[in-house]
C-alpha cells in the first residue's frame, strides 16, 4: 500500500481556468408539549438495553435518564440535540429521575430549568479565528492543534464521555470528543506539523478503545458504542514512523486482528443471500461487508429528528432507526447513497447496501494484517490474510465494479443489483491499491467527467439538501482521491484536485479567518451547507488534509495572491 510521502513536480496550477469537463437543517421552534405526549412517545419509542464489554462505562443517556431524556429531547429546549446527551449529571441518574417524577416539569421552560439545576451543560470546542492578512494559513493550522487538543484520563461519573489514556485532537465545534475516521485525516496534518508524539498518542488511544470495547466506536461517547466508523486504524498505524508500516503493523497486530474480527463477526456459517450484523453472503458464497448498528432506537444526539422522521415515514420505527444509525456508521450521514429513491431520507436502506468504501478499507486492513504477520514470522497468518484479501478483491470486481459506468458502485444485496449512482467512494479502491491499472485509469476519467468541480471533488453529483451530496466537498474525500490517483500515476488529475481544493479552503480562510467542516465545491468561495446541524469550524480533518497538501504542493498558495485574483479554481488546471 503506497502512500504520498514527498512532493513531486506538476502542480497542475497554471494560468487557465478549467471547467468541470475541461479539468481547468432547518430547525423548528420549541413548541409546548404536554405530559401526555411524552407518555405516547415513550410507548412508541422503547429504549432497548444493550450489553457492553466487561468493565464498560454506564449505558447511554437515553437508557440512564429514560422519560426525562425523551422529554428534554422532544421539547427541543436546545437548538442542538447533542447538548443534553453531552451534559454532565450532578447526581446519580436514579436520584435525578426521582426528583423529576416528583416535580413533573412538563413545559419547555420548566424542563430547561430542571436540567440547569441538575446538569452541567457542555461548551463548544471552539477554535479562534485568525486575521488572515497577518497569519498565513500554515501558521494558523499549526496553532490550532493546541486549541483542539484534549486530555481526559478520567470522565465525570454518569457522563457519556469515555476516558482515554493519552492526549488527542477533537474536530471542533459541537464535536468535542475523539472521532474515529476524522482522526486519520487530522493525524496527516499533525505529522506534517511535526507533532509526531501526538500522532503516536492518538494511535495508542485507538488501540485502547479496541482493547476495551472490541472495536473503535464512532466517537468517545457511550451513545456511540453501538457502532463504529470506516476502519482507518491501520492507516493511522502507518503514520507512526517513516521506516515503513510492516513493523508498526506487527506492533499493533493484536488490535488490528481484533478490529477485523469485529467487522467479520457472523461470517462463519452464513448462508448465501443472507446477512448478519456487518457481513453479507453474496450469491456465489463470497463475503463482503455492510454498515450496521447494534441498536434500533433513535440516536441520542438526534433523538427528536429521528423520532419525527420515523413518524412521518410510516415505516416500522426500529427498522428506520437501524438504517439511520448504519448511515451514521458510514460517516456519510446523510447521502443519497443510502436512499432507496435517491433523494429522500425516509427511504433510507443503508443495511441493504454493500458499500465500495467499507470493503476497500477492509481489503486494506487484511493486507495490513498480512504485513504484520509476515514481519512477525507468522507464516500461516500471512497466508490466510493474503487469501482473504484476494477473495475480497475478486468479490469487489464481480459485484461492485461496473465497466459500463467506469466506476465502482455500491451493490444492493437484497435485489442483487448495483446502485446506479456514482459517488466519490469510487476512488477508495485506488486509495488501498485494490484497482487494476486499467480500472484506475477508467475511474480517473469518470472522476474528471462527473465528480471534478471548480473547487475539488464533489461528494455525489446529486442535489438533495443532504450534506454528503452536491454541492459539498469534504477534506477526507479529497485526500482519498489525491492519494489514490497519485499511487496509480494519475498525477495531473491528482494535482488538479489538490490545487482546486487548496484554493477553495484558502479563499474561505481569507474571508473569515477560519477553516470549516465542509465546502461548496460547485459555487466557488463558499462554505458547505446542508445536514442536521449548522456548519462547524475548527476543523480537524480540514486542518489535517490542508496541512499535508501544503507540504506536498508547496507552490499552490505561494506566493500569496490577493483574493480578487484567486477566484476559486482560477490558476488550477489539469
Amino acid at each position: 500500500m503506497k502512500r504520498i510521502r514527498n512532493a513531486d513536480g506538476g502542480l497542475g496550477c497554471g494560468s487557465g481556468r478549467g471547467g468541470r469537463n475541461g479539468l481547468g437543517s432547518g430547525r423548528g421552534g420549541r413548541g409546548a408539549r404536554g405530559s401526555t405526549i411524552w407518555v405516547l412517545w415513550l410507548a412508541l419509542l422503547p429504549i432497548a438495553s444493550r450489553a457492553l464489554a466487561p468493565g464498560a462505562p454506564a449505558e447511554p443517556p437515553q437508557a440512564l435518564f429514560k422519560d426525562l431524556f425523551v422529554a428534554v429531547q422532544m421539547a427541543q429546549i436546545y437548538p442542538d440535540g447533542k447538548v443534553f446527551p453531552d451534559a454532565v449529571p450532578m447526581a446519580a441518574p436514579d436520584v435525578i429521575l426521582t426528583q423529576y417524577h416528583a416535580q413533573h416539569p412538563d413545559s419547555p421552560s420548566a424542563l430547561e430549568s430542571f436540567v440547569a439545576a441538575h446538569f452541567t451543560l457542555p461548551s463548544q470546542a471552539d477554535a479562534a479565528a485568525s486575521p488572515p492578512a497577518r497569519v498565513p494559513i500554515v501558521a494558523h493550522i499549526d496553532r490550532l492543534w493546541d486549541q483542539l487538543t484534549r486530555t481526559t484520563i478520567t470522565a465525570p461519573p454518569y457522563s457519556s464521555l469515555l476516558a482515554l489514556p493519552r492526549p488527542y485532537v477533537v474536530p471542533g465545534g459541537r464535536f468535542r470528543e475523539l472521532y474515529y475516521w476524522d482522526s486519520y485525516f487530522t493525524m496527516l496534518g499533525l505529522a506534517a506539523s511535526g507533532r509526531q508524539t501526538l500522532v503516536s498518542d492518538m494511535v495508542h488511544d485507538f488501540a485502547h478503545l479496541i482493547d476495551t470495547f472490541g472495536h473503535v466506536p464512532n466517537g468517545t461517547r457511550t451513545y456511540y458504542l453501538s457502532r463504529s466508523q470506516p476502519p482507518f486504524f491501520f492507516e493511522m498505524v502507518s503514520l507512526i514512523s517513516a521506516r515503513g508500516p510492516a513493523g508498526d503493523y506487527a506492533q499493533y497486530l493484536q488490535q488490528l486482528r481484533r478490529e477485523y474480527d469485529f467487522w467479520m463477526e457472523g461470517a462463519r456459517g452464513l448462508r448465501r443471500g443472507k446477512a448478519r450484523r456487518r457481513v453479507v453472503a453474496l450469491p456465489d458464497g463470497s463475503i463482503l461487508n455492510r454498515y450496521w448498528d447494534d441498536s434500533d432506537t433513535p440516536r441520542d444526539e438526534s433523538y427528536r429528528e429521528d423520532a419525527e422522521l420515523a413518524r412521518e415515514s410510516g415505516r416500522p420505527a426500529p427498522q428506520l432507526y437501524r438504517e439511520i444509525r448504519a448511515a451514521a456508521e458510514s460517516g456519510w450521514d446523510f447521502s443519497s447513497r443510502w436512499f432507496a429513491d435517491g433523494h429522500t431520507r425516509a427511504t433510507m436502506d443503508t443495511t441493504e447496501i454493500v458499500p465500495v468504501d467499507l470493503n476497500s478499507l477492509l481489503f486494506g486492513l487484511e493486507n495490513a494484517i498480512r504485513m504484520g504477520c509476515e514481519h512477525s514470522g507468522d507464516t500461516p497468518c500471512a497466508l490466510e490474510f493474503r487469501r482473504r484479501a484476494a477473495a475480497r478483491r475478486k468479490a469487489v470486481d464481480r459485484y461492485l465494479w461496473d465497466a459500463s459506468t467506469g466506476a465502482y458502485l455500491d451493490y444492493r444485496w437484497t435485489r442483487r443489483t448495483r446502485v446506479p449512482r456514482v459517488s466519490a467512494a469510487t476512488l477508495y479502491p485506488l486509495f488501498v491499491s485494490m484497482a487494476s491499472k486499467a480500472q484506475a485509469a477508467t475511474v480517473a476519467k469518470t472522476t474528471a467527467a462527473r465528480l471534478l468541480e471548480p473547487g475539488g471533488v464533489v461528494t455525489t453529483p446529486v442535489v438533495t439538501g443532504q450534506q454528503w451530496d452536491s454541492p459539498n466537498g469534504w477534506a477526507p474525500l479529497q485526500w482519498i482521491a489525491i492519494s489514490g490517483l497519485r499511487d496509480y500515476g494519475e498525477t495531473a488529475l491528482a494535482a488538479a484536485i489538490a490545487c482546486r481544493w487548496m484554493v477553495t479552503v484558502d479563499d474561505v480562510y481569507r474571508q473569515g479567518g477560519k477553516l470549516v467542516e465542509k465546502y461548496d465545491v460547485v459555487n466557488i468561495g463558499r462554505s458547505g451547507g446542508g445536514g442536521e446541524y449548522p456548519l462547524q469550524d475548527g476543523f480537524g480533518w480540514t486542518n489535517g488534509v490542508m496541512r499535508k497538501l501544503i507540504e506536498i504542493y508547496p507552490g499552490v498558495l505561494a506566493p500569496p495572491l490577493p483574493p480578487q485574483s484567486r477566484n476559486g479554481s482560477a490558476g488550477c488546471q489539469r
